[in-house]
């Protein structure tokens, strides 16, 4: 069984490819969460952060975007001191700031993911990657929602990393074309 190139031989990382990378969400409760790691994930690899994942899930109110919204002072000193996550203020203080755009978001479209799935007419892109090609690191999809979200106040949410989300949630389908996964 052929999977895409960057998929190491880690099983975390295999199971999280089949699993779930490229698949199509629509569970807002999982849209939330992937903004929270996808910005926890700046500057790291994505592999650390499957690591930490059922950390980052206690820590932050099993991804409940109500409940992340209403952190105060104290879950940040508490989750800065939580050996589990990436204790990094900033990507706290902007987890507890986007759980609160996201629930603007949800009020005014109804779910985040209307408002998501309506940038591509609620059908994934499958791109046309070839093994060996490289992937591109933003698009112009990327750069709108990031656009958007930034308007929106959300923070690290920067094109890369929205695009990184588009093909974690499968808005985006970049499995290769040899992947086995490619035509799911």
């Amino acid at each position: 069984m052929q999977r895409c190139f960057w998929c190491t031989s880690d099983p975390l990382y295999e199971r999280y490819h089949d699993d779930e990378w490229g698949v199509p969400c629509h569970d807002d409760r999982k849209l939330f969460e992937f903004i929270i790691l996808e910005g926890a994930q700046a500057g790291l690899s994505w592999l650390t952060i499957l690591r930490k994942r059922e950390n980052y899930r206690t820590a932050f109110a099993e991804f409940d975007p109500v409940q992340v919204a209403a952190f105060t002072d104290k879950d940040v000193a508490r989750l800065l001191a939580d050996e589990g996550i990436v204790r990094n203020r900033l990507k706290i203080a902007s987890a507890i700031r986007n759980a609160k755009v996201f629930l603007e978001i949800q009020y005014e479209f109804g779910s985040f993911d209307k408002y998501l799935w309506a940038y591509v007419n609620n059908k994934p892109i499958i791109a046309q990657y070839r093994l060996g090609e490289k992937l591109p690191a933003t698009t112009p999809l990327s750069d709108a929602i990031s656009k958007d979200l930034k308007k929106r106040g959300m923070n690290f949410v920067g094109s890369t990393i929205v695009y990184g989300y588009l093909q974690a949630m499968g808005v985006v389908n970049d499995h290769f074309g040899e992947c086995y996964k490619r035509a799911f």
